[in-house]
């Protein structure tokens, strides 16, 4: 069984870095902060837990879209401080996972098996989309968000993070050539939380151009939008779109 991402976080602490801040969690309300790492992943709400990364998205989807109460939402993950918050707001929430020895659309407990290049469900099903560090792994970015845009209603709003780097332009660090993967640049791998591998390969590093593919893609408006409180100088930058 893989220990619980909070656990693994609390072994690599070294005590001498930690820090206490004072803002108001976007999730849970809760003003009391930690610093445990220096990275977004280590500064963490003393009650909810949600990461910068959690605490930037959610910030940025109230303030850009408003509430997901009574929504239709869809959360590409299966587990998280971002899915518990969901799921306490949102009208129906679904989530996803890649299980890419399973068929699309089949139920893993509770969580259903989808390829976001390729998603089962109906066109004009959800209200809202969400996902934290997803796109950096997808073979081919532009056919997923152009799923996602099948699957949003009209006015429906897609909310996410990829790790940005402030550049103007994405930079291809690997590709799906008949069937097998090309290196460009040095293999970069990162962790997934629910496997609990630390080997999934990121195929691109997004700079702000990802607001122009997301407009190729179909969407109406796209932007990066930052949160309103710095979080220790590790509040993210969110991508936000809209239908």
């Amino acid at each position: 069984m893989h220990k619980r991402p909070a656990m693994r976080l609390l072994q690599r602490v070294r005590w001498r870095d930690v820090r206490v801040g004072r803002w108001r969690c976007p999730c849970c309300r809760w003003p009391i902060h930690l610093r445990l790492e220096e990275r977004d992943v280590g500064v963490r709400c003393s009650r909810c837990r949600a990461s910068a990364i959690t605490q930037s998205l959610v910030d940025v989807l109230l303030v850009r879209f408003g509430s997901p109460v009574g929504k239709d939402c869809l959360e590409l993950s299966g587990r998280g401080a971002l899915v518990a918050w969901l799921a306490r707001r949102a009208g129906q929430l679904t989530r996803t996972e890649y299980m890419p020895d399973l068929p699309g659309g089949h139920m893993v407990d509770g969580v259903r098996n989808e390829d976001v290049q390729a998603m089962t469900f109906a066109p004009d099903h959800f209200d809202l989309c969400t996902c934290t560090e997803v796109f950096e792994h997808v073979v081919d970015d532009m056919a997923g968000f152009r799923e996602v845009l099948r699957v949003l209603r009209p006015g429906g709003a897609f909310v996410f993070t990829v790790p940005l780097t402030g550049a103007a332009r994405t930079v291809e660090r690997a590709r799906m050539v008949d069937g097998r993967v090309r290196h460009e640049l040095e293999p970069e791998y990162h962790g997934d939380p629910y496997s609990g591998s630390g080997h999934v390969l990121c195929f691109r590093n997004y700079g702000n151009d990802i607001v122009d593919r997301l407009r190729e893609a179909g969407f109406g408006e796209a932007a990066i939008v930052r949160p309103r409180s710095r979080m220790f100088g590790f509040a993210r930058g969110v991508v936000f779109a809209r239908k």
